[in-house]
């Protein structure tokens, strides 16, 4: 498969998952949760609360790692381990294009000063259980 041919899976792959969990280093030592994705292209956005560990974690060191995709249906779903940068984001657009009714829960609306967005970049992509060996995306940094 050619790197067009990856890109296309990879964005497929995220357009049809957006529960995965998020990893980030605590006390030099890996802390994974699950998490709501959503992307722009080969960029990830999540939304979580200013007040969270993540977001002190990610202040700390801006190195996650993401697994997305895997369904469960069976040992041949595809799916994607994405490493990358975190940035916390509070622009008022973002958090507005991105707000949905569910973080009601959570969140007195998109303007609420401790609903913020992780913003994710991918450093690397590898796109696992595609009936192919594993394959890495070729991601500019």
């Amino acid at each position: 498969m050619n790197q067009q041919e990856l890109k296309e899976k990879v964005l497929s792959v995220l357009e049809q998952n957006k529960i995965g969990t998020l990893s980030t280093v605590k006390n030099n030592k890996p802390h994974s949760r699950y998490m709501t994705f959503f992307n722009e292209g080969l960029v990830l956005h999540t939304p979580t609360n200013r007040e969270t560990h993540k977001a002190e974690e990610i202040d700390e060191n801006p190195f996650v790692h993401i697994l997305l995709g895997y369904d469960g249906e069976g040992y041949g779903d595809s799916y994607l381990e994405i490493e990358g940068t975190a940035v916390i984001r509070d622009s008022e657009d973002l958090k507005e294009k991105l707000w949905s009714d569910r973080f009601s829960n959570w969140f007195e609306g998109p303007n609420d000063p401790e609903y913020i967005v992780l913003e994710i970049e991918p450093t690397a992509i590898r796109l696992m259980n595609n009936n192919e060996k594993p394959q890495t995306l070729e991601v500019n940094v």
